[in-house]
């Protein structure tokens, strides 16, 4: 078993459970042009540096087997050479090897580079590899930053279907890219591992007072943060493995914020900079508000840490036991006027203290992670963008109106969209699309990040093609 950590992967040595079934592992042949950082890309997937890696073409020679582990499967990956067509001597050697490879293999990773796009390389390796009918698997590697990944979406051009960005160097996408292999190979003997799958990890996060330790506390059975009615108790972060709903969880209970990061000061300033790291490192986090007091700037400000760092949210109202009738009242129109902005964010009537509806974290946040997580396959997500289109059309400025060509999910974690159109959107339709995306696909508990492309003009005749 492998699981990313830190950037690289760390690889955990699997037992076999002799009950299983025994049989060949299945073949995943890595190929493509020279120095597209196929070898990279093997050294990520088997969490070792062991590939031999170098920033010219043609280190790679031979065909390579290496034992590989993912999700408590076990398989085979084979590094190749840079194929190239019409190769001459040793080229010609190394371009047979990777095509013996292709032919052995259950699933061929195809790695082109997503920086300089298809080339004509590319393309006639792509008539290989439709020859010898295996499932291909597109990978846009050096992907190292959003607007690459974003580029990358060109690459269904070469009718491989969706590419995978990523950055084999960095370990950027390489987690979806490992889940769509698995997906795409024959069943082969399950893994028992020796250790399970670490808990998923969840940030309290809030202003100083809200009550986050004693929400740790709760959890845990005894006290594993100091709690104190002094506000600004918790400097370090805490972690505490805690069983909420039959399942282990990783809670990081965090400083209370008093301030902005740039006007805090001393220990306060320390303490701000572990919080948004701690925010930063969690997949969801849970911000505590005080429900017997308004809702403040602060908190507001907390929220938008958690949505600009993309993580998936649930916001607790924590000391519900102090709230009356009055209270009830005036607080539903704080929620109306102070969290209009993120409706979809999950939420939570509790109280700490005496155990009030604590029960209901739990399904809160698997519902959250189970947003943030979501895929959409391409064919359904235009299926519906072409009809919400059709029946809503973008209005019409300056005597047109752009239109939407199609749309593709560029990833996960949180779900990020990108629209190609033959023009800029209105930022109010824009938000027309994301309320309806969410209406039909759900997506309650995390952000989701919505891109538009329009399509380049090249003047007069000239045809449009997407901005870069």
């Amino acid at each position: 078993m492998s699981e990313e950590i830190g950037g690289w992967v760390e690889l955990r040595e699997p037992e076999v459970d002799p009950d299983e079934p025994t049989g060949p592992q299945p073949v995943v042949a890595v190929v493509g042009r020279p120095n597209v950082g196929k070898s990279t890309l093997v050294n990520r997937i088997i969490g070792r540096r062991q590939a031999v890696v170098e920033d010219i073409p043609g280190v790679t020679r031979d065909r390579v087997p290496y034992d590989a582990y993912w999700n408590g499967r076990a398989f085979t990956v084979v590094d190749t050479g840079g194929w190239e067509p019409d190769a001459k001597d040793r080229a010609a050697a190394i371009a047979a090897q990777a095509e013996t490879a292709v032919a052995t293999a259950d699933v061929v990773v195809f790695v082109v580079d997503a920086m300089v796009g298809s080339t004509d390389v590319d393309e006639a390796a792509v008539k290989m590899l439709r020859r010898s009918a295996k499932p291909v698997i597109l990978v846009a590697n050096k992907a190292d930053n959003s607007t690459i990944e974003m580029e990358a979406t060109a690459l269904w051009s070469l009718g491989l279907g969706e590419p995978y960005p990523i950055s084999a160097l960095h370990g950027r996408g390489s987690g979806d890219l490992l889940d769509a292999i698995m997906s795409a190979l024959p069943e082969a003997p399950k893994i028992v591992e020796n250790r399970p799958r670490g808990p998923r990890r969840v940030a309290l996060v809030g202003r100083p007072n809200v009550g986050k330790s004693s929400l740790l506390n709760r959890f845990s059975g005894e006290e594993r943060a100091v709690v104190d009615s002094v506000a600004g108790t918790t400097v370090d972060p805490v972690d505490s493995l805690v069983e909420i709903g039959g399942e282990t969880w990783q809670l990081v209970d965090t400083a209370g914020l008093r301030k902005r990061v740039g006007k805090a000061s001393g220990t306060e300033y320390y303490a701000s900079l572990r919080t948004a790291s701690a925010i930063e490192a969690a997949e969801v986090a849970v911000v505590l508000l005080d429900a017997s007091e308004v809702i403040s700037e602060q908190d507001q400000r907390i929220l938008t840490m958690v949505v600009e760092a993309g993580r998936a949210l649930v916001i607790a109202f924590n000391k519900w036991d102090l709230v009356d009738g009055d209270r009830r009242y005036y607080l539903d129109k704080e929620i109306d006027r102070e969290l209009r902005r993120i409706p979809w964010a999950i939420r939570l009537n509790l109280s700490a203290k005496t155990g009030r509806a604590v029960d209901k974290l739990a399904p809160a946040l698997r519902k959250a992670l189970a947003s943030w997580e979501t895929r959409i396959p391409t064919a359904q997500l235009n299926q519906w963008l072409t009809a919400l289109v059709q029946a809503t059309p973008h209005p019409v400025r300056g005597g047109r109106a752009p239109r939407v060509l199609f749309a593709t999910q560029a990833g996960v974690s949180p779900p990020r969209f990108v629209l190609f159109t033959t023009g800029p959107l209105d930022a109010g339709y824009q938000r027309f699309v994301e309320r309806k995306l969410r209406e039909e696909f759900g997506f309650e508990g995390t952000p989701i990040d919505i891109s538009v492309r329009p399509r380049k003009k090249l003047g007069p005749g000239g045809r449009g093609k997407a901005h870069g």
